[in-house]
């Protein structure tokens, strides 16, 4: 049997090595080995941050974050535990984060109003190095809109989709061959009636209210085949389907051009089933989970069950978060803020969710949260709780179970990890 993660070229060097009288030649491979197989496991964590004082005529409308920038640590694969190991401050809240699938670069979603005389954000393009994952910038380029909530890369590599929460705007901006980013290739400002300051399906007692007084896109991400891009407005209760051509990197609304939520309900993130036929798409005011049947080819979405992302019985305000299928299609994890949990659901045969129960987050106001690459470990992002809460993974149940281990850290945004190990 070949040693799971090395070819059969590689295995057979190492086999007539051994067998031709070389040991030295052959226990320095193995031992080149060993160590990648030992490389870092990093975890980048981007926060909500204050402006720097060397960011002179950097002026950010936001609300100051404790944080620093993307903060670096290291991951025991054993327990868990988040050790730091380096920082690249940043006073623009870089409060998303996505890799581009080769893991040799990271873009960052900078999470204001207006810079300077620009009245948008910026997304910022890194280079990763591949020994010790720290983060070298390439380049910042506008986001074309205000407060870039979410971002995501393109299957094809070769473009960055930003979604700008303030009003409400997608962009598509063009990653260039060292992996820094262009002027973007395309731009759409979402219109149309705001939904109502009470959501359809809030809790009893909720005075949830969020993002309805405006066009709010929450998030951006293309279809597992790339033919297809969807984002959410929160604001206008729908989300939006386009058509992506990815020789220019350009929308054109597909046919529906979106489908629509339950008034005020608030639609914020969604996730795709593995099998890339369902969708479950969650609601921040609502408190509510959505599957969709998707139809691959023609890029529609069917409605098909609603379900609440909190345990019954619940009154009172709530406001949901982020949203996640693992990867063996068998759970739906779902964020709560002010419950300050996370919903665990059993996926049926045909989709449907059951509550199988939720887990305190140890922390305030779970923005996001994550699994490590093994899913394994859960990490909770508390934004006002400023710590990473981590949970062990029951496979066969979905049950969190929390470990003990906390990680500070000021305003925790989004986590995502790098193995070192695996990278290319």
């Amino acid at each position: 049997m070949i040693p799971t993660g090395h070819s059969r070229r590689s295995f057979l060097k190492i086999s007539s090595a051994l067998a031709g009288g070389a040991p030295l030649f052959a226990t320095s491979l193995l031992k080149a080995q060993s160590r990648d197989a030992t490389r870092p496991l990093i975890a980048y964590v981007g926060t909500y941050t204050s402006p720097l004082k060397n960011m002179r005529d950097t002026q950010v409308d936001l609300p100051p974050g404790n944080g620093r920038g993307i903060h670096l640590f290291q991951v025991d694969r054993v327990t868990g535990a988040m050790t730091p190991c380096g920082l690249h401050e940043m006073g623009t809240s870089p409060s998303a984060l996505a890799f581009n699938d080769a893991r040799t670069r990271l873009y960052s979603a900078n999470e204001t109003e207006r810079i300077g005389d620009n009245e948008a954000g910026s997304v910022s393009a890194f280079a990763i190095n591949p020994v010790n994952g720290k983060l070298k910038l390439l380049n910042t380029v506008s986001s074309g809109g205000k407060g870039p909530a979410h971002l995501s890369v393109h299957p094809s590599g070769r473009f960055v989709l930003v979604a700008n929460y303030f009003g409400g705007s997608v962009a598509v901006l063009p990653i260039l061959p060292d992996g820094s980013l262009g002027t973007a290739t395309d731009f759409k400002k979402d219109a149309g009636k705001v939904g109502p300051a009470r959501a359809t399906n809030a809790p009893p007692g909720s005075f949830a209210f969020s993002g309805h007084d405006q066009a709010h896109a929450h998030m951006i991400e293309s279809d597992p085949s790339g033919r297809f891009v969807l984002h959410v407005d929160l604001g206008l209760d729908k989300i939006y389907l386009w058509k992506f051509d990815n020789r220019i990197g350009r929308l054109t609304p597909n046919a529906p051009p979106s489908v629509s939520l339950p008034p005020g309900d608030g639609p914020r993130h969604f996730h795709f089933h593995p099998n890339g036929r369902w969708l479950y798409s969650l609601q921040e005011e609502g408190s509510t989970i959505v599957l969709f049947d998707y139809d691959s080819a023609k890029g529609h979405l069917t409605s098909r069950q609603t379900i609440s992302s909190l345990p019954p019985g619940f009154a009172g305000s709530n406001f949901c978060s982020g949203i996640l299928v693992s990867d063996d299609g068998r759970f739906v994890y779902a964020g709560n803020r002010l419950h300050d949990s996370i919903g665990i659901f059993s996926v049926g045969k045909t989709g449907e969710l059951t509550f199988v129960g939720d887990e305190w987050t140890r922390g305030n106001y779970p923005r996001s949260f994550n699994f490590d690459p093994t899913g394994q470990f859960l990490y909770s992002c508390n934004q006002r709780g400023d710590n990473i809460a981590v949970f062990r993974v029951n496979r066969k149940s979905g049950g969190l179970t929390f470990t003990g281990h906390y990680t500070p850290v000021g305003n925790p945004s989004i986590i995502v990890f790098l193995d070192l190990a695996t990278a290319r």
